[in-house]
């Protein structure tokens, strides 16, 4: 079972037209994604490997659609295609596709200097240094140690050599090196409320609502660090895997009365999608919240906030 307030505050935020798909899917389960890494891989080859060691990977076409080698299998196939030698070799990177909106809308060009300020396990790096075509530079930074290495061993197993890893504090990061990236990715720390299972009451043992509180004040010293980090012009994705307003809007709204932000239109190239909220609670939210997303979970995607700001030239 699912907590009584997560329970309740979903009901709040989730749209009637996404709440019975979003809510089942807390019990079904979930497909498998992945994509095909283009740094060392072609799509054609690897999904033929695949298909012959059992694994049936369909493809997802509002990802393809913007050259992200996505793919889905049934769960039932989750071995398989976690022991592929695929896997093992890193020409496919097993990632939620949630969390690979999250590059693409940031959009990085080939020349850019850009900064992933919670990187590990590395997903999202990969796939910037893809898009990227391995040129330019990126600075991935994790804090623990055992994520650091991990963040390290999985950018060496998938090719990445245009990234330099750093263990550090992020909220450190802006202090350091100010006005230095063309684009920064913040995928924070956060509650993680769109990995709970109605199954498994282990995945929402650490859950109440003083760990949401924690998990903000946390996030917003990241993003004002994000902030401070970014060029003039730049761009700043900030995105959670939760669905708590507080980790979220308010993380959001902390930073547009703290700094010169302003927020871009959130594009997303899938229907399971919602605006920001601008209202919370009794409590009034800037407008421009309603540029921000919140995705909804189905059978194929987990739950995800996502967030494009702007700094002024």
């Amino acid at each position: 079972m699912l907590p009584d307030d997560f329970l309740d505050r979903f009901h709040q935020l989730c749209p009637d037209a996404q709440k019975d798909t979003a809510l089942a899917s807390f019990a079904e389960p979930k497909s498998v994604s992945f994509r095909v890494n283009q740094l060392q891989a072609e799509p054609e080859p690897v999904v033929a490997a695949l298909v012959d060691q059992g694994v049936d990977p369909e493809p997802v076409v509002w990802a393809q659609d913007q050259d992200i080698a996505a793919f889905t299998c049934g769960p039932e196939q989750r071995e398989a295609l976690t022991h592929s030698a695929e896997a093992e070799s890193g020409d496919i990177y097993i990632q939620s596709l949630s969390s690979m909106l999250a590059p693409a809308l940031l959009t990085p060009a080939s020349d850019d200097w850009v900064l992933d300020l919670a990187a590990a396990p590395g997903g999202k790096t990969i796939l910037l240094a893809e898009m990227m075509g391995n040129q330019g530079q990126i600075s991935a930074v994790e804090p623990v140690r055992n994520r650091f290495f991990r963040l390290k061993s999985n950018l060496e197993r998938c090719g990445v050599d245009n990234t330099r890893v750093y263990m550090k504090d992020g909220r450190a990061v802006g202090r350091l090196k100010p006005e230095s990236f063309d684009r920064v990715l913040l995928d924070a720390p956060c509650s993680s409320e769109s990995r709970f299972r109605a199954d498994d009451p282990g995945s929402t043992f650490h859950w109440n609502l003083r760990k949401v509180k924690e998990c903000a004040r946390k996030q917003q010293r990241l993003i004002l660090s994000a902030f401070d980090a970014l060029k003039p012009g730049g761009t700043l994705c900030y995105c959670t895997c939760s669905y708590s307003p507080e980790e979220n809007e308010q993380v959001v709204s902390h930073l547009l009365k703290k700094r010169d932000a302003a927020l871009l239109p959130t594009e997303l190239p899938i229907d399971n999608c919602s605006p920001g909220i601008t209202q919370w609670q009794d409590k009034s939210l800037p407008e421009e919240l309603a540029h921000t997303r919140r995705v909804w979970p189905t059978a194929d995607m987990d739950g995800f906030y996502l967030a494009l700001i702007a700094k002024a030239a």
